[in-house]
């Protein structure tokens, strides 16, 4: 694959740019944190979905989405248009994108139980296909606008600040705004007349977002690679495929956003139960641990350069995700001890809070780290294989993230099922022994899953100085092509380099 023409002096990527490229998250994370936060107990405890069929409808959804990823990422790696690889798909998924986002939240009323799984479904699949159509050529842009070891940190820093303004900031909005519960009890997350404006300022958010990100880089799209010229049959794609994918730290990178997937997931479909029935916190004080994810993730987003250069990107992630691990499961074990203060009381909001606004902290670091850790795969990968397929490798790292992701919200359903949480429960009248089952169940689950996480990301072998060695043989292979190019004279070639086996 060749660079477009005037790659080679291509402007330096400008403070404007990173900051519209980084708009773009916003989108995502917003029907990220709207999924996982409110969408189980909305059709759960809203709508009057027996949670078995949320979770089993969620699940199956997240699976037939991840499926089509490979696929579109081989698409976009390989596309021509007078608008690059990743241009047209990014639009052509905001108008769709944002409209299902707002049916998803405004069901029809009186349908059957059968009638409403299935309209969650067909809505849940259409709104993470378009993301998928934005996101991944989206996160695919971001190693061709950034190539080198710490300016990529910076780039995904940037674009972090952005995913916890989009998801967290409308989070605090739903609780304090659109979902908030009045004195007398009326509102809340389990009133139904709220979503419609949530949904509606989700919407639009995610449609403008989506825009900005999509013309604020339009003008890269001369300095970004261009597909080969080329014809390729689908046993080549598939033999292209395995050879890209068939890299170490690739590997043991996916397998471990899979066991990290189905602990966030279930932790994210988990999250809203403990905070209402567990820690009987009313909706002011969700708003507050809302704000502390807001400043903890602020927080990383300048401390995660810091500890990249610092420790290195793998070994950085690896320690601060033990630390973030050992920090969240604090307030649980010590009410389980009986070592935690009471609900209601002053000491238990702010041992909450710390712990919230740390592990926040935490966990934009290592999401920032994690991000700038796949991104430089794909250099290994074009060194071994001669193609730039960014595309492809954020795709199939996406396939396994969202497939066991749906095992995240099975778990969360599952466990809700297991411990025989009520339906319509109401704060401070679950039975004792059901929550702290709840919190039996938590603790080995989500040390387990984000455990064998942290012991793959531990096999990742990338470091600066190999990812300083791949840029140089990239750069001399581009030179050599050059060469070759002129010395052919005009019309000959491909542009497209050749490719070695892996």
């Amino acid at each position: 694959m060749k660079a477009a023409a005037g790659a080679q002096d291509a402007p330096r990527l400008g403070f404007a740019t990173k900051l519209a490229y980084a708009v773009g998250s916003t989108a995502t994370n917003l029907k990220l944190r709207a999924l996982s936060t409110f969408l189980v107990i909305f059709y759960n405890q809203v709508v009057g979905l027996p949670p078995q069929m949320v979770g089993g409808i969620l699940a199956m959804a997240l699976l037939l989405d991840a499926v089509l990823d490979p696929i579109l990422g081989q698409i976009s790696d390989n596309v021509r248009t007078r608008w690059g690889r990743r241009h047209p798909f990014m639009l052509a998924a905001a108008l769709p994108y944002a409209v299902c986002f707002f049916m998803l939240w405004n069901p029809p009323i009186g349908w059957t139980n059968e009638a409403l799984g299935l309209y969650l479904m067909v809505l849940i699949f259409a709104v993470r296909f378009f993301d998928t159509f934005f996101e991944l050529p989206h996160q695919a842009l971001a190693p061709e606008l950034a190539k080198g070891y710490d300016e990529r940190t910076n780039l995904m820093a940037l674009r972090h600040f952005f995913l916890v303004a989009g998801g967290l900031g409308m989070t605090i909005a739903a609780y304090e705004w659109f979902l908030k519960e009045q004195p007398d009890g009326t509102g809340g997350v389990l009133a139904r007349e709220g979503y419609l404006g949530y949904s509606l300022t989700g919407a639009i958010i995610i449609f403008a977002t989506i825009l900005i990100s999509v013309f604020g880089t339009a003008h890269r799209i001369p300095y970004l690679s261009e597909a080969p010229t080329r014809r390729v049959t689908l046993k080549g794609m598939a033999v292209e495929m395995f050879h890209t994918l068939n890299n170490r730290s690739f590997i043991a990178m996916a397998l471990a956003s899979m066991f990290v997937a189905v602990g966030v997931g279930a932790r994210n479909g988990l999250e809203i139960y403990f905070g209402i029935y567990f820690w009987e916190l009313s909706q002011r004080q969700l708003a507050g641990l809302a704000t502390m994810s807001v400043v903890g993730g602020f927080i990383g987003v300048f401390l995660a350069p810091v500890v990249g250069r610092w420790m290195g990107k793998k070994w950085g992630a690896v320690f601060t995700f033990i630390a973030a691990v050992a920090v969240h499961i604090t307030p649980v074990s010590l009410r389980l001890l009986d070592l935690a203060p009471a609900n209601g009381t002053p000491e238990l909001l702010w041992l909450l809070y710390g712990e919230e606004i740390i592990n926040a902290t935490l966990a934009g670091i290592i999401a920032i780290l994690l991000s700038s850790l796949i991104a430089d795969v794909v250099e290994d990968a074009e060194v071994k294989t001669g193609r730039r397929s960014e595309g492809l490798l954020l795709s199939a790292n996406n396939l396994l993230r969202k497939a066991t992701s749906s095992g995240g919200i099975l778990v969360a359903t599952g466990v809700l099922a297991f411990v025989g949480f009520p339906e319509k429960a109401q704060r401070g009248q679950v039975p004792e022994d059901v929550l702290r089952n709840l919190g039996l169940a938590y603790i080995p689950m989500i040390v387990g899953f984000y455990a064998i996480g942290i012991g793959l990301i531990s096999l990742y072998t990338i470091n600066r100085k190999k990812h300083l060695e791949n840029l140089e043989v990239l750069k001399a292979r581009d030179a050599a092509g050059e060469v070759a190019a002129a010395e052919a004279g005009p019309g000959v070639g491909s542009g497209e380099i050749p490719q070695q086996k892996a």
